[in-house]
């Protein structure tokens, strides 16, 4: 009988290279286990959202709109039935997890490779799942189409006298508000007549509200956590933080009561897919000034003239001083308030780390202006002034 040497030669060989990728596969999934394997692939996924985003605005609109929003609405429900703030619990715990796991490794693993090995695979699928859920939850919406275009209105680079005579604007408006608004004395800030449960519904109404006029703003209720470290983060200078990978708005009830209010608005932006901090800025303004409630009507204008007041004082000093002698009493007493109030955390070696902290996350995400773009709401104002200017003119 003749045996055909070469198709017996290419046959071992099949079969080695057969058992070989099983061989591979096998040892692959022996250092990935299944879940590691598939939180990796995600993150996989998510880069390659993250990169469309970038190239298409439409694409990031539609992802942020569809996607992200029903993720974000999903976080947000099962985080809010844990009374306390599970990502100020997360970031607290964080450093004594680090420390106990990097002995654990010197001490246990660092000897077995294959052990070693693991380790790390499961180290890099953690990071594939916070990177998957920034990506998902919130990053997409910093490639979104900017808040003026959804507004319809003409955002530009704006003047002086153009940031002067917006502020008279906003303190036209807060006039007819401030004999309704409390205050203990000359020097204290003013009070909020309702608990911070009772302040978060009427915030989540207006939102409901707004919804119906903005399409791009979803419908749904949340609830803000309380920072149980207020007065130690309040050295960060940070009122607010929006945790994407919980789906929490956390508040750092350490501020005066009319930031408390401005602050909600501004993180349940965030929450429902606002990402630019100016952006989220101006919604919060909107939020609090469409609101039936008087305080919260206030705390929006309020805020408002701080931020165009300091943009103003960086433009022209002169103007700045014109409008700040302009300003009622009630307005400078809330101001004076706060400076004296900020002046014991104003100069903090945490709020420096924070700030640069912050700076780099922003500058990642492609906001070349880094914190100083939430002082940029007041072009966003200026234009929102100026077309409801143009509309009562054409009326």
């Amino acid at each position: 009988m003749h045996y055909n040497e070469t198709n017996i030669f290419e046959d071992e060989n099949n079969t080695k290279n057969i058992n070989k990728k099983r061989n591979n596969k096998k040892y692959i999934f022996k250092i990935f286990t299944v879940p590691a394997f598939c939180l990796i692939c995600l993150g996989f996924i998510s880069l390659i959202i993250h990169v469309i985003s970038y190239i298409s605005t439409p694409f990031a609109d539609s992802f942020n709109e569809k996607i992200s929003s029903v993720s974000r609405r999903i976080f947000a429900a099962i985080s809010g039935l844990i009374p306390f703030s599970l990502g100020e619990t997360i970031v607290i715990l964080c450093p004594f997890v680090a420390v106990f796991v990097l002995i654990f490794y010197f001490r246990k693993i660092l000897d077995d490779a294959d052990k070693s090995k693991r380790f790390l695979a499961g180290v890099l699928s953690l990071l594939s799942l916070i990177y998957s859920l920034f990506v998902i939850n919130f990053g997409t919406g910093y490639r979104n189409s900017s808040l003026d275009k959804k507004l319809n209105i003409n955002k530009h680079g704006v003047t002086a006298k153009q940031l002067y005579d917006t502020l008279l604007s906003v303190n036209e408006d807060i006039k007819p508000l401030l004999a309704s608004i409390y205050f203990k004395d000359e020097y204290s800030s003013s009070s909020m007549p309702f608990s911070l449960d009772e302040m978060v519904e009427r915030i989540n109404d207006s939102y409901s509200e707004l919804s119906k006029k903005y399409s791009f703003i979803p419908d749904f209720r949340s609830k803000i956590k309380v920072v149980a470290l207020s007065d130690i983060m309040t050295y960060t200078h940070v009122s607010g933080v929006y945790s994407y990978f919980t789906g929490e708005s956390n508040l750092n009830i350490n501020f005066p009561d009319y930031t408390l209010v401005y602050t909600t608005a501004h993180e349940f932006a965030h929450q429902r897919g606002i990402s630019r901090e100016d952006e989220a800025n101006f919604i919060a303004f909107l939020v609090c000034t469409s609101s039936d409630d008087v305080y919260i009507r206030y705390c929006g204008y309020q805020n408002m003239i701080e931020y165009l007041l300091n943009a103003l004082y960086t433009a022209d000093q002169g103007l700045y001083f014109e409008a700040l002698s302009a300003l009622e009493y009630k307005t400078k007493v809330e101001i004076s308030s706060f400076n004296s109030f900020f002046d014991r955390y104003n100069d903090s070696v945490a709020s420096k780390v924070s700030s640069t902290v912050n700076n780099v996350f922003l500058y990642s995400q492609g906001i070349s202006e880094g914190e100083k773009s939430y002082g940029m709401v007041v072009d966003l104002c200026v234009a929102y002034y100026e077309n409801l200017t143009e509309f009562n003119e054409g009326a």
